[in-house]
């Protein structure tokens, strides 16, 4: 290839801001980052003006655009890239805000660099910025601002990024922190090691004291200040716990105010520019790789791809560790650092730093931004005379994915392909993680949440015994002892028996620690009810979801009630059949109660599924009688019942994908399998609201009753069901079950089931026949 056209780094910038006064004039996320783009400019050519040579401008997406669980309270820009070509005199053909995760500064280098090497961009700019510190001040002192700011222009917005990060489970059981997530790899790491807590403490005080000592010399670390090994390893009061094994020191800290950013050309360009030569750092080798989601893993302390993207970018670069003199490691826990060592090969007596910031902790953790930081220091060190080589490694999630790239001020450059990496690491073995475990089972790994050095949430991660199925689990409020044993660090391999429950899955002791914290449920029907109404009529149920003034939306306490009726119901042999409707003449059951969801308080649904019915192995029929709207999870309920009885005012709807959810529970999957493929479709994916007419056209609706006679008359067929054998209704509903998993019918046909061993031996079964014979009623027994 053509030297001219070779990437070049030509300049670079960052900023610190320590909190101002008055706190109004905070800078936002954009402005602290065209200010570093401005000393970047200023660094590439101190003379002339390259901003109007910007043909790209790459920003690294914020915390605050990549999770709700981060502030915004002030608003920001529609436009990131374009807020900060505004202040900075560009006018960029193309404005990119990149994906979230912390490998994206060095990620982003690598994919720009192969743009300006075939010639698809002239000159690019990468920044980035946090303004997390003054954000959380001005919450404090309740201070308003105002950063919002709209700007034209066309955006290339990736989005969060967020896919394989996320896991439902992990929110499920408050697994919702990096501290906790990363504690769970840390505590496994240290039990590979065969050491002991107070032993692996100290040795992780030992992998972060050297970065301390580089942050408290760097004039733009947040948090200057060196610490000793033991002043970070052990906890104290001003050196709490946060997430066992990690105390306060440990910890990335993202209440910063900083911003950092790149200019990048090429060769050619940079000579036309006028940028001096001395400024050119060039990419030598890159590599990337992305882990297994950390719940998949095989052996949670392991980072496979960590250590193939190292292997991978120095067999490129044809360079070992030992001709390193510029050495940025991401370092938000300990962790990370130590797996870095061992993957570069690094003697016990290598006293270079992993870090010419300081690290996460130290220097400060400015999001998904912290490796531009790194870029630039790598960088300024390797143009201060030396003739070596600098490797910048960022990491984002958890453990997950992976960039490196290796820098020199020695012209090179070629492209790195990692497809065939990560292919190998994708083929590889990985573990299913079970929603709902019960039974003995042993601690693969755990952490332990504290809050203000307190205690707060013991989480576990096992298998179980019999299957070697892995779940996770919520150490029982009531098991004490296992609570501190856990905090003694030395639990691993420890026997425990697990409980699942729609809200938590819990794990004690024993089983009979389990049996005791969490009795069986008494199967008895209340006398009263808070959110559900429950009536009998002979050997009918009927159940009247009783919160109209929230169109019958259902919340965790009203879930709670349902599949306790429903659990009494179905072992009741007096009761034959049930009814499900909503109180009022306008809903039946409006879905989530998204009010509810605001308030913050915790929203789960029991292991029974949506109103305790969308995912139970029913045995009694079910009648929906529909007195109003249907909607979400409403007519989830209404799908998952046997028979639809609906008002002639009943609307229907799956309305979930116009607020960026989907029909899981249970209405994509039986939709799909009630009524034709195409309608169905039609329904699902515009969330378009049917009539009741054209929901019977359809066929899910039985029924259609005059206005407030739906009760009347699903109890009306609910009474000529009752005229029949229970038992063969029920054993009817269980063949339909055993046989569903047929897609031929004449493989259902002949499909083997016991259903018949049980009709034949059946009470019912003689009863009907005798009175067939004698010309009489029968009497029904249900046996």
């Amino acid at each position: 290839m053509n030297q001219d056209n070779f990437p070049v780094l030509i300049g670079v910038g960052e900023i610190t801001e320590q909190l101002v006064s008055p706190l109004e004039n905070a800078s936002s996320e954009y402005e602290l980052a065209a200010a570093a783009a401005q000393i970047a400019l200023q660094d590439a050519s101190p003379k002339g003006d390259l901003a109007k040579a910007i043909d790209a401008i790459v920003a690294i997406r914020t915390f605050p655009d990549s999770s709700k669980n981060w502030a915004a309270p002030f608003g920001g820009t529609n436009n990131f890239p374009r807020s900060i070509a505004k202040r900075i005199g560009a006018n960029p053909r193309v404005a990119v805000y990149s994906k979230a995760g912390g490998n994206y500064p060095q990620a982003m280098v690598n994919e720009w660099s192969e743009k300006l090497a075939d010639g698809r961009a002239s000159v690019v700019l990468l920044a980035g910025a946090e303004a997390i510190a003054s954000t959380r001040a001005a919450l404090k002192q309740k201070i308003k601002m105002d950063w919002s700011e709209a700007v034209e222009g066309d955006l290339e917005d990736r989005g969060t990024g967020l896919r394989g990060l996320l896991n439902m489970e992990a929110v499920r059981h408050k697994m919702i922190g990096a501290p906790s997530m990363y504690g769970l790899l840390e505590m496994a790491r240290k039990h590979n090691l065969g050491a002991s807590l107070d032993d692996y403490s100290h040795a992780m005080g030992e992998v972060m004291a050297p970065l301390s000592k580089v942050a408290a010399d760097n004039p733009f670390a947040m948090f200057p200040r060196e610490f000793s090994a033991a002043e970070i390893a052990f906890r104290t009061d001003q050196n709490p716990y946060i997430a066992l094994p990690y105390t306060k020191a440990m910890v990335a800290k993202d209440r910063v105010n900083q911003a950092a950013a790149v200019l990048m050309t090429t060769v050619g360009k940079a000579r036309e520019l006028g940028v001096d030569p001395g400024k050119w750092v060039y990419l030598h080798a890159y590599a990337e790789a992305n882990e297994k989601p950390l719940f998949e893993r095989e052996d949670l302390a392991a980072c496979p791809a960590m250590h193939a993207a190292y292997k991978r970018v120095f067999d490129l670069s044809g360079i070992d560790a030992k001709q390193l003199s510029a050495i940025d490691i991401y370092s938000c826990f300990p962790i990370v650092v130590a797996e870095a060592k061992l993957a570069l090969g690094l003697d016990k007596d290598d006293t270079r730093p992993l870090s010419m910031t300081g690290g996460l902790p130290y220097f400060g953790g400015p999001g998904n931004n912290y490796s531009m930081h790194g870029i630039v220091a790598v960088s300024q060190a390797l143009r201060n005379g030396s003739q070596g080589f600098g490797l910048v490694a960022a990491n984002g999630g958890f453990m997950d994915k992976h960039a490196l790239g290796i820098y020199s001020c020695r012209p090179g450059w070629q492209v790195c392909d990692s497809r065939l990496l990560q292919q190998e690491l994708d083929d590889a073995p990985s573990v299913e993680l079970i929603n709902f475990p019960d039974g003995p089972a042993t601690i693969e790994s755990y952490t332990v949440s504290f809050v203000a050095n307190n205690p707060n949430l013991a989480t576990v991660v096992g298998r179980l015994k019999e299957t070697g199925e892995r779940f996770i689990a919520n150490v029982a409020k009531g098991d004490e002892e296992l609570f501190e044993e856990l905090i003694d660090g030395e639990s691993i391999g420890k026997e425990v028996a697990v409980m699942s429950f729609g809200k938590a899955n819990q794990v004690a002791s024993s089983q009979s620690k389990l049996r005791q914290l969490y009795p069986p449920r008494q199967l008895e029907f209340r006398d009263v009810y808070e959110f559900i109404k429950v009536d009998f009529h002979d050997r009918v149920m009927v159940v009247s979801i009783n919160r109209p003034e929230v169109m019958n939306a259902l919340h965790p306490p009203c879930h709670e009630e349902l599949d306790e009726v429903f659990d009494i119901f179905e072992t009741d042999d007096s009761l034959w059949i049930a009814i499900i409707t909503g109180m009022g003449d306008k809903a039946f059951c409006s879905g989530n109660d998204l009010k509810y969801s605001a308030s913050g308080k915790s929203m789960y649904i029991p292991k029974t599924g949506f109103a305790g019915l969308t995912t139970r192995q029913r045995k009694k029929p079910l009648i929906a009688a529909v007195n109003g709207l249907a909607m979400g999870g409403g007519m989830e309920i209404a799908l998952a019942s046997d028979i639809v009885i609906a008002d002639q005012n009943a609307v229907f709807a799956l309305p979930e994908v116009k607020v960026g959810l989907i029909a899981g529970a249970g209405g994509v999957q039986r939709l799909t399998r009630q009524i034709p493929l195409k309608q169905a479709m039609d329904l699902l994916i515009t969330g378009r609201s049917i009539s009741v007419n054209e929901a019977q056209g359809f066929g899910f609706v039985n029924q259609v009753a005059e206005h407030g006679k739906t009760l009347e008359k699903a109890l009306e067929y609910a009474a000529a069901v009752c005229e029949n054998s229970p038992n063969s209704v029920r054993l009817t509903m269980a063949l339909l079950a055993d046989t569903a998993k047929y897609s031929a019918i004449e493989d259902a046909v002949a499909a083997r089931s016991t259903v018949i061993d049980d009709l034949f031996a059946s009470d019912d079964l003689a009863e009907g026949l005798q009175a067939f014979v004698e010309k009489r009623k029968p009497r029904w027994t249900g046996h």
